[in-house]
């Protein structure tokens, strides 16, 4: 699942690396749209540093071509 585009402030991998405690290589995944999977506490940690909520961060895609 992607991120918005446009629904996260502009922060550097290290910077949000530094205050979820999560680690750069699990933001690197997910900013780059190539994680596989994302474990809930992670996604606990984004939406409380990016002050919004998971259908913020996430958007469903079902792998059809519109």
């Amino acid at each position: 699942m992607p991120l918005k585009p446009g629904c996260l402030q502009k922060m550097k991998i290290v910077d949000v690396a530094r205050e979820t405690g999560l680690n750069r290589n699990t933001i690197k995944l997910l900013y780059k749209e190539t994680a596989q999977r994302i474990e809930l506490d992670a996604l606990d940690k984004l939406c409380k540093l990016f002050n919004c909520g998971v259908g913020d961060l996430l958007e469903f895609d079902d792998g059809q071509e519109k």
